[in-house]
């Protein structure tokens, strides 16, 4: 398994459509673009931005209630990719017993982001769908250079071309 960093969620132009942008920490420093829902874009948006709602939001009521079952969502792994469609599962221990649970990608980030836990990918995953940074910037860059140059990817791609 390879170790992701959640860099952001930006909007595709062309097609309105919200992209959830991983990045490998080791490595290539391959980024991930996964499309996803509006609700879910701004789910990762708020964590992101530490932006509490005055009532919670689906994903924080889903971690209020793994806390109180004194359970502790340990890892997100990305698992598979079909057919542009991704697919994720959530590790939950409970006591002495680890459980995992099929999730969206982007249902399992946005409660990456709200308890800290590591995510991660097949390689396989990565192999498939990953890009490649420009490899004049430093690896270890996550300013805005790193994100204008994802900018510039996702103006010139459509979600077809992940099918």
């Amino acid at each position: 398994m390879i170790e992701l960093e959640l860099i952001a969620v930006r909007v595709d132009l062309p097609g309105n459509t919200p992209v959830l942008v991983l990045r490998e920490i080791a490595g290539a420093g391959r980024f991930l673009p996964i499309f996803i829902g509006g609700p879910e874009a701004s789910a990762i948006s708020f964590a992101l931005d530490g932006i509490v709602p005055p009532r919670p939001m689906t994903h924080d009521l889903f971690r209020t209630v793994i806390e109180d079952l004194g359970a502790e969502l340990t890892k997100v792994t990305i698992t598979a990719v079909d057919a542009g469609t991704f697919y994720a599962e959530m590790a939950l221990q409970v006591g002495e017993l680890e459980k995992n649970i099929s999730a969206r990608p982007s249902d399992a980030v946005a409660l990456a982001a709200r308890t800290g836990c590591p995510i991660w990918v097949d390689p396989s995953v990565l192999d498939e769908a990953g890009i490649l940074p420009d490899n004049d910037a430093p690896h270890d860059e996550i300013s805005g250079d790193v994100v204008e140059q994802f900018r510039d990817f996702i103006d010139s791609v459509n979600p077809e071309d992940f099918v």
